[in-house]
């Protein structure tokens, strides 16, 4: 019998790419604290997750071309951040709320991998036959 990891992981690899792609905008919004007229972006991630999150009604089908294919899951469009105050050079990153974000996401990120781990030490019990 094939294990399939699609199943067995479920979404953890796909909030796993998404927490990295977040972590790679925060980190520009950071560099880039003192570029004029540089602009801040985040990702919605509960928006995104909610996307790619499967109905929870069940569908019959009879042949797969009857549903569009899904979007791509890292497909989210960037947001610009509302900041609550503008520098004089137009520049909307603020520095301690990017910084409170980054580290937020720095954690989620480090849960999510805690979660792979505990589904391929699982994975691997189950293999070995163990308890």
């Amino acid at each position: 019998m094939a294990i399939s990891f699609d199943a067995a992981l479920g979404n953890s690899p796909k909030i796993l790419a998404l927490r990295e792609k977040r972590g790679e905008i925060l980190a520009a919004n950071l560099a880039n604290a003192d570029t004029p007229n540089y602009k801040a972006r985040d990702l919605d991630f509960s928006h995104v997750l909610k996307k790619t999150m499967p109905e929870p009604t069940i569908l019959a089908h009879t042949n797969p071309a009857h549903f569009a294919p899904q979007q791509p899951f890292l497909g989210a469009q960037l947001k610009y951040r509302n900041p609550n105050q503008v520098s004089l050079d137009g520049n909307t990153v603020e520095e301690h709320i990017e910084q409170a974000k980054y580290a937020e996401n720095s954690l989620q990120y480090q849960a999510s991998l805690q979660w792979i781990g505990g589904d391929f030490k699982d994975l691997t019990s189950a293999i070995i036959g163990q308890a």
